[in-house]
């Protein structure tokens, strides 16, 4: 989930064996794909919300989520594990560089991530050190293409925040979601995901409860006939 992956998962993280996997070599750039190799791809949107449908407080404050839960009894670090490409937004970037020392105070490292990331924002901010970043703007669509050769088999994660995942879903890019429903309510903030999504709706794939702080659900995003390629 976006935040306890930045602060407390690192810990399991740092163990997690950061293998290449059996078909990174896709990765190389000018590779194509065939259809069989693009099935194992997908691009999720992984994160954790309030019960009333926020992933931030108003002021992009997260301090609500960690007394919620253990992430080591989610999915996510199976879920890193198969990341080969991340994908955030200024605001979720932002809170990384005003938490960095306790970031790296919690996993030895400012920048927790072995993956190459994308930065969406339309103003130059700072590089962290160690951190293999790339500062993007504009259409997602390029960018997605980038992130599909850096990745090889492995998923795209969007962090967030909400409205970029909704930019991917807007193009017909967006595979699944994954949300860790927290057990409290803000009453205003940061949406989950603006966007109406109705027809088709999105599918239901598992339900799952995560001590007595979160419910994990995991959907599908029908695929339309005017979905972009």
């Amino acid at each position: 989930m976006q935040i306890i992956t930045v602060l407390e998962h690192n810990k399991c993280v740092q163990r997690i064996s950061r293998r290449c996997g059996f078909s990174l070599t896709l990765a190389l750039a000018g590779m194509n794909y065939n259809a069989k190799e693009l099935a194992f791809m997908k691009t999720q949107y992984y994160t954790a919300t309030s019960l009333d449908g926020f992933i931030a407080t108003e002021d992009d404050s997260l301090d609500w989520l960690f007394p919620l839960g253990n992430v080591n009894e989610t999915s996510y670090p199976a879920f890193i594990d198969a990341v080969g490409a991340l994908v955030m937004g200024s605001a979720t970037y932002e809170w990384m560089l005003r938490h960095a020392d306790k970031v790296a105070a919690e996993t030895g490292s400012s920048w927790p991530y072995a993956q190459p990331a994308w930065i969406f924002s339309s103003r130059e901010l700072p590089s962290i050190e160690g951190a293999n970043t790339h500062f993007v703007k504009g259409d997602v669509r390029p960018v997605h293409t980038e992130m599909r050769k850096a990745a090889g088999s492995k998923n795209i994660w969007i962090m967030g925040g909400g409205d970029l995942a909704g930019q991917f879903l807007d193009v017909g890019l967006l595979d699944e979601i994954i949300v860790h429903i927290g057990s409290v309510t803000l009453w205003k903030g940061k949406p989950l995901f603006p966007r109406r999504v109705t027809s088709p709706p999105l599918r239901l794939l598992s339900v799952r409860q995560v001590g007595t702080g979160f419910a994990e659900l995991r959907y599908e995003v029908p695929r339309s006939d005017t979905d972009a390629t």
